[in-house]
């Protein structure tokens, strides 16, 4: 049986080895994420697939940022897909105009805080508010989520605080930065193993090279399936 807690990100550059991924994996994932990287490659044809012939269920991870205006309208042709997930910026005016969009669907919006690929020397350079990251992460998670955000993307090394906030309590948090124990971390900076994400707060942990790059992806997402089981992973999924 599958655990939806993982998502597997497919992170490929089309559609096609996308679905030949999904097929090596068969139904050891539930749960599949995605992005930017494949939109042009088929992805929104893949996440149509997936979830009307596969039964899967999607994260489209596009990180939406416009005015009120054109999120709602984008939000609103997105939730057409009937997918799950749907990630927008965290900042008040984009969450509470994707919920517009996405009202009357199933369709759960989830703010970005700060991408887990971002240390301070990176907010430093794009003129970010000068503190703490994990500080950072953490209002802007609240923020988010009193916009009406379902729940918001963070690393897991911000998990515990979050889940912490009043605001978060019956709200998702989703955590990229994931990295079974002994895994290069890639272009990620604030990482946590699959165990200590789960047990901080986290719903959702999303991986997404350790297993595509694997030899063999249906064992590399069995592997962490397992370490997620271990038992230093206590919390039940909440969503």
């Amino acid at each position: 049986m599958s655990d939806d807690r993982l998502i597997v990100a497919l992170d490929v550059p089309n559609a096609l080895q996308g679905l030949e991924l999904t097929q090596q994996i068969g139904d050891a994932v539930n749960f599949y994420k995605i992005g930017l990287g494949m939109l042009t490659g088929g992805g929104l044809a893949l996440a149509n697939e997936l979830k009307q012939e596969h039964g899967k269920r999607i994260f489209l991870d596009m990180k939406l940022f416009d005015i009120g205006a054109t999120i709602k309208a984008a939000v609103r042709g997105l939730a057409q897909f009937d997918l799950d997930f749907l990630t927008v910026h965290g900042d008040p005016h984009v969450v509470r105009a994707a919920k517009e969009g996405a009202a009357g669907s199933d369709l759960k919006i989830l703010g970005v805080t700060i991408l887990t690929s971002l240390d301070r020397a990176d907010l430093d350079d794009g003129m970010i508010v000068a503190g703490n990251v994990s500080d950072l992460v953490v209002q802007r998670a609240a923020r988010a989520l009193e916009a009406g955000a379902d729940g918001v993307i963070a690393s897991p090394q911000e998990a515990a605080a979050i889940r912490a906030l009043p605001e978060s309590e019956g709200r998702l948090i989703v955590t990229p930065g994931v990295r079974p124990s002994g895994a290069a971390l890639g272009d990620q900076k604030r990482v946590a193993t699959p165990a200590t994400a789960i047990a901080d707060g986290a719903d959702h942990i999303v991986v997404g090279r350790p297993v595509w790059t694997s030899e063999d992806p249906k064992a590399a997402a069995e592997a962490i399936l397992a370490e997620m089981g271990s038992p230093q992973a206590t919390l039940p999924n909440r969503g």
